[in-house]
C-alpha cells in the first residue's frame, strides 16, 4: 500500500502543476495589491482626472467610484465594496476583459 501512495505522488504533482498552468488571466487578478503603483497604472488606463490633474485622490473611495463609472459598471451588484481589497482584483479582471 505504501508503494502505491508514494508512486502516485509525482502524478498528483504533475496534475496540480497542469491545472495551475492552465489558469486564465482572471485568476491572476486575485493577487492584486491595492498599492499606489497599481492605482497609477489604472489611472493611465482609465483616467479619472481631467487633463490638469483635477480629480479625486488616487485610491480614494471617490476615485474608485469614478473608475467604476468610466468602466460602465457602476451599480452592478457583483462589484465588491470600494473600501475592500477585493475591489482591486475585480477591477483588474474587468480591465483584462476589456483588453482581451
Amino acid at each position: 500500500m505504501k508503494f502505491r501512495i508514494w508512486s502516485s505522488l509525482p502524478l498528483a504533482a504533475a496534475a496540480i502543476a497542469g491545472m495551475t498552468a492552465c489558469s486564465d488571466t482572471s485568476d491572476m487578478a486575485q493577487g492584486i495589491d491595492c498599492s499606489a503603483q497599481w492605482y497609477e497604472k489604472v489611472e493611465r488606463i482609465v483616467p479619472g482626472s481631467d487633463t490638469q490633474g483635477h480629480g479625486p485622490d488616487l485610491g480614494s473611495s471617490e476615485w474608485r467610484s469614478s473608475i467604476e463609472f468610466r468602466l460602465g459598471i457602476r451599480g452592478n451588484s457583483d462589484i465588491p465594496s470600494v473600501s475592500s481589497d477585493e475591489w482591486c482584483s475585480f477591477i483588474a479582471s474587468q480591465l483584462d476583459k476589456q483588453d482581451g
